[in-house]
């Protein structure tokens, strides 16, 4: 019988200080219109061109926990978390350092930080510091992400 291998990393794969890249992703019209349909966030600075001419940005931007959704997609490409991630933990120390424009590609830079065995859940902790960065290599956020990986012998069983 054929099963499913997980291409994702498991807790022992994870060292302190690895790095990873993500692809890119533009930010497009669709993207501001769809979660503030899903979200009911239509405050004007993501929705509305004339108001947002007349703000500090000068244009529309899009709404930060569009953009740190969207780096969760990326983050999920690489395939790194694919099949091995027991859950999303936590988001720490996270801020919103630029603006992201309709337009703007992003992508991350990630580096693991911190790796804690926790034998109880059959995995541990691997704590990654996040960059995003648009398509000028501007830092437009940054924090710090928790999530908990199988380890390799109870993704074996799994």
């Amino acid at each position: 019988m054929d099963t499913y291998q997980p291409r994702g990393m498991y807790f022992e794969d994870f060292k302190e200080g690895m790095r990873f890249v993500t692809a890119g992703r533009t930010v497009t019209e669709a993207d501001v219109v769809r979660f503030a349909a899903l979200s009911g966030d239509y405050n004007p600075l993501h929705t509305d061109a004339e108001y947002a001419k007349r703000t500090p940005f000068g244009a529309r931007i899009a709404h930060g926990l569009l953009v740190t959704s969207m780096v969760t997609g990326l983050v999920d490409r690489t395939g790194m978390l694919e099949g091995t991630t027991l859950a999303f933990r936590e988001i720490n120390e996270w801020k919103f350092i630029r603006p992201v424009y309709l337009g703007d590609t992003i992508h991350a830079v990630l580096e693991v930080e911190q790796t804690r065995p926790l034998r109880r859940l059959g995995g541990g902790a691997v704590t990654i510091r996040v960059e995003v960065r648009n398509q000028k290599d501007e830092t437009v956020m940054k924090g710090r992400w928790t999530v908990l990986m199988l380890s390799r012998e109870a993704g074996a069983t799994a």
